[in-house]
């Protein structure tokens, strides 16, 4: 793409996040779940949806039903992107999200040791959520975000949510990478917030997830390991109606820190558990085992000869 038409791409965006921020949610609520359901059915990716699915689920449990609620879930988080501003400026938002949390006792008792604090999550429901109800009652934390194209898109995003509080580094594109930064923030007592099944640079630990073998990224444990940060899986989920939504969020207690390999696995094992909860709002529509890309599968099995020294 050229850059005149690249600065039009981004103009767009920006402007349709815009407009569909300013537009009323029983307008775009019911139009977003129409887009969904038409996309469900056999649209682009719902294969690869389908076959995820089926690992949690099993096959005889992915319906069209599952796959049209899956595309509604995903809708909903990009609904709520673009329209995050307004409902952040709801007077009733941290009760209502708050309402919808389990563990928090599990999130304080490694909140008071002092050692900083790891929480680590699956693509499920709607984080954003979960760190606006974190940045209202522990102020700041520290996340790392995929890159956005276009740039300004990004850019945008990023900018909205620290005006939350939100402290946002980029996974790439930066002269330092993210991770001695992170390290920074937990040996000052801090919160890091990861999301933790997406292995991007395919350098993860080998971990059995559904009952087959793919990686995790190491980033969370080796965080921990490293600081002697409390480490916590925290699953998101939507809750309501189309017409009253909500959101649920759970803190599970703190993992037992041991080896690279077996914290992983524990993200792993905590992960599935809570995605079998709620299928539908595991946004997940990419390859995430090998087996499904013959060519990552191969590099897969030649890169993880030796990825424990290895950054995230």
């Amino acid at each position: 793409m050229s850059g005149i038409g690249k600065r039009v791409s981004s103009a767009g965006y920006i402007a349709g996040w815009k407009i569909v921020g300013a537009l009323p949610e029983c307008l775009t609520r019911p139009l977003a779940a129409a887009g969904a359901d038409w996309v469900s059915n056999d649209g682009a990716g719902m294969d690869m949806l389908r076959r995820n699915l089926t690992r949690v689920v099993g096959a005889e449990n992915v319906t069209k039903e599952l796959v049209r609620d899956s595309m509604r879930s995903y809708a909903r988080y990009w609904l709520e992107a673009f329209q995050l501003p307004r409902i952040a400026d709801d007077p009733n938002l941290d009760e209502r999200l708050t309402a919808g949390l389990v563990g928090r006792e599990y999130l304080q008792e490694s909140i008071d040791a002092g050692n900083g604090v790891v929480l680590t999550l699956p693509h499920s429901g709607n984080w954003d959520m979960a760190g606006m109800w974190l940045a209202k009652h522990y102020g700041t934390f520290t996340t790392v975000a995929e890159r956005l194209r276009p740039e300004k898109l990004f850019d945008a995003f990023v900018e909205y949510r620290e005006s939350l509080g939100f402290e946002v580094l980029a996974l790439t594109g930066e002269k330092t990478p993210p991770y001695a930064r992170l390290k920074e923030v937990l040996q000052g007592g801090g919160i890091v917030c990861l999301m933790g099944e997406r292995d991007l640079g395919r350098r993860g630990v080998p971990v059995t997830f559904f009952g087959e073998d793919t990686t995790f990224p190491v980033g969370p444990a080796k965080l921990a390991l490293e600081t002697g940060a409390g480490l916590h899986t925290v699953h998101t989920w939507f809750a309501g109606s189309q017409t009253d939504p909500g959101w649920g969020m759970s803190v599970a207690p703190a993992l037992k820190v041991t080896t690279l390999e077996r914290t992983v696995q524990a993200i792993a094992d905590e992960f599935a558990v809570a995605i079998a909860h709620h299928p539908q709002d595991w946004h997940m529509l990419q390859p995430l085992w090998p087996v499904d890309v013959p060519v990552r599968g191969r590099r897969w099995a030649l890169d993880n000869r030796s990825v424990i020294s290895r950054e995230t």
